[in-house]
Formats: C-alpha cells, sequence, structure tokens
C-alpha cells in the first residue's frame, strides 16, 4: 500500500495547479459510481450537490468529487468534471443519456495570489486529464496550492497548507483511504503525539502557537467568515448502504477535530465526503469503518501541511523549521 487514497481499488486522484495564481482545484474520480454520504460541520460552507448525498434522496452514487481553490467561483469547475465523465459515458442513467453526479466543496484562497485565478470547467476537466490511481501528489498542488493554516494572529503570522493523503487496512479486507485539503483557521496537531505540527508562528523561537491557548488568553483573533476550510473525501473499498456512508462520514469528522484545534469554527467550511467503491465485501461494523476514518483523516491533515512548499510569501513548516534550527517533523 502507498499510503493514499488511491490504495482504495477504483479510486483515481487528479491535480490542477496554478502555481502564478496561487489556485487550483482536485478531483477525485469513480467513474464507475459510489455511493456517497456527507457531513458538515463547519459554518462557512461552499458546496454544490450536497443535499442528494442525504439518505432520504433518490440518487445514491456519485461519480466524482470536486475540491476546489477559487471560493463560490471554484465551484464551476465540477462543469469541467460533468463534460469529462460524460464523454466516457459515465453517469446518472436517465434512459436518454447521462448526467454525472459531482458534488464539490470550496474552500476561500483568493487572498494569497491573484483574485481573478479561479477554476473553472477547463481547469475541472484539466484535473480529471491528470487523474492516475497510484501515488497522487501531496502538499502544494490542486485545491492545496492557496490553502494556508494557522491564522488566528492574522496572514503575516500564517503557514503553508495543502493537500495530504492516507491510508489504512482493516482486517485485511477492507481498505479505508483519506484525501484531505487542509485550509484551517486554527492550528494543525499530531494526534497521536500531542505535538503542535503547524499553526501561529512565533516570532523568532522554533516552533509553533497553540491557537486554542491563544483564544483562552483572551486575544482578539483575527477572523474572517471567508477564509478557512478543511475540506475531506474518505473512501472505502467495503460495500455500504447510503445510510452507512452518511454515519462514518459523521464519525471522520472526529479526524478533523483530532488534527485541527479548534475545528468546525464559524469561520472554516469543514466538510467530510465518504465514497464505498462496493469492490470489496460488505461490512456490517460501521462503528469500526467509522473510526478508523477517523484516524485516517487525521494522519493526512498532517501530511497536508508538512508536504506542503511556501508559495506568496507564506512560508511552509520545513522552510520554518529549517530556518529556526528545529527538527523537521
Amino acid at each position: 500500500m502507498s499510503d493514499t487514497i488511491t490504495d482504495v481499488p477504483g479510486i483515481k486522484v487528479g491535480h490542477y495547479t496554478d502555481t502564478l495564481g496561487i489556485t487550483g482545484c482536485t478531483v477525485v474520480l469513480c467513474e464507475e459510481g459510489a455511493v456517497a454520504g456527507i457531513d458538515v460541520r463547519g459554518s462557512a460552507p461552499g458546496t454544490r450537490e450536497t443535499d442528494l448525498l442525504r439518505p432520504m434522496n433518490l440518487v445514491e452514487k456519485a461519480h466524482a468529487i470536486l475540491l476546489s481553490g477559487g471560493s463560490a467561483y471554484g465551484l464551476s469547475a465540477a462543469d469541467g468534471v460533468m463534460r469529462y465523465l460524460e464523454e466516457r459515458g459515465a453517469g446518472f442513467d436517465v434512459g436518454i443519456g447521462v448526467v454525472p453526479i459531482v458534488p464539490a466543496a470550496i474552500l476561500f484562497d483568493l487572498g494569497l495570489g491573484d483574485a481573478r485565478a479561479r477554476p473553472g470547467p477547463e481547469q475541472g476537466y484539466q484535473a480529471c486529464l491528470e487523474a492516475q490511481d497510484n501515488d497522487p501528489e501531496q502538499g502544494s498542488v490542486g485545491a492545496g496550492t492557496g490553502a494556508t493554516v494557522g491564522k488566528a494572529l492574522g496572514p503575516r503570522w500564517a503557514v503553508k497548507g495543502g493537500v495530504g493523503c492516507a491510508s489504512a487496512s482493516l482486517g485485511g479486507s477492507v481498505t479505508v483511504g483519506a484525501l484531505a485539503v487542509v485550509n484551517a483557521w486554527g492550528s494543525v496537531v499530531d494526534h497521536d503525539s500531542g505535538q503542535i505540527v503547524a499553526g501561529p508562528r512565533k516570532d523568532k523561537a522554533p516552533g509553533f502557537q497553540s491557537t486554542v491557548d491563544l483564544l483562552a488568553s483572551g486575544i482578539e483573533a483575527s477572523v474572517s467568515i471567508l477564509q478557512n476550510t478543511t475540506l475531506t473525501i474518505v473512501a472505502t473499498d467495503a460495500a455500504l448502504s447510503k445510510e452507512q456512508v452518511n454515519k462514518i462520514a459523521q464519525m471522520a469528522q472526529d479526524g478533523i477535530a483530532m488534527a485541527v484545534r479548534p475545528a468546525h469554527t464559524m469561520y472554516d467550511g469543514d466538510a467530510v465526503f465518504v465514497l464505498s467503491t462496493g469492490r470489496g465485501k460488505r461490512f456490517a461494523d460501521t462503528t469500526a469503518l467509522g473510526a478508523v476514518a477517523a484516524a485516517v483523516v487525521s494522519r493526512a491533515i498532517v501530511r497536508g501541511v508538512t508536504r506542503a512548499k511556501g508559495l506568496g510569501g507564506v512560508p511552509s513548516v520545513t522552510e520554518i523549521n529549517e530556518s529556526r534550527g528545529s527538527s523537521v517533523y
């Protein structure tokens, strides 16, 4: 296993990256269709086609999930994903053709690069053309190109965010993988060690500050209701119902809370999508899947910041640690 979401058979990942405009989009393709669910906890979400994923609604399967920069403008990149899928006959059969189901979510990155550079239909289509089923690129790519974290003290003290992946196996028969785009307002923490991996930078000392501690101290935090979000896609080859994938999405949100502190704030649009390709056996233990999904999401978030590279004047974790003589995480 490569420890990425593409360890799940039937899943492909593609990125469109604009390093000049500092934005991009990421697509997770499941062209054969995957039972899909979602849980949204952040209070500033930007989404498309997510109501369709609720258990009481008609359509059961999605054919791709799009994550995009560009704020609400970036939702239009899903049109290009739909075109790509329709050309290949992938979608919900309506008798006279197919309608590809492409839920999407966006993050705000307009303030880092060129605010007029926004992913659209052509960029979404290009991300599909780049999609592969092995070892997707991580860090400052795709929807994570313009991502930043640790913004409680304002952009001057922020750290670069990005795309991260992780996976795990349950009993050797079921695989769970996650892809996270980390653009969080809070600090990023390694849940296992308790180490703050990224957060508001200290002035000259090594390491990063705890956003929760800063809030507890009574500081007047720098906030924007539009500039933050952690977006996650969880995939599994277990054969699951629509009710099960929605429950796993709910449990997988704990992975965001484990790694991002604080999470699900008024200033974040945190969302978790879950895809079940059904290529593996039916797996009845929803609790086990949800618990592992949360752990995998947590690891993917940490990788999103540790694999990132500095852009737009915002340094990466690696650059900060190396410049201050501390150990690189």
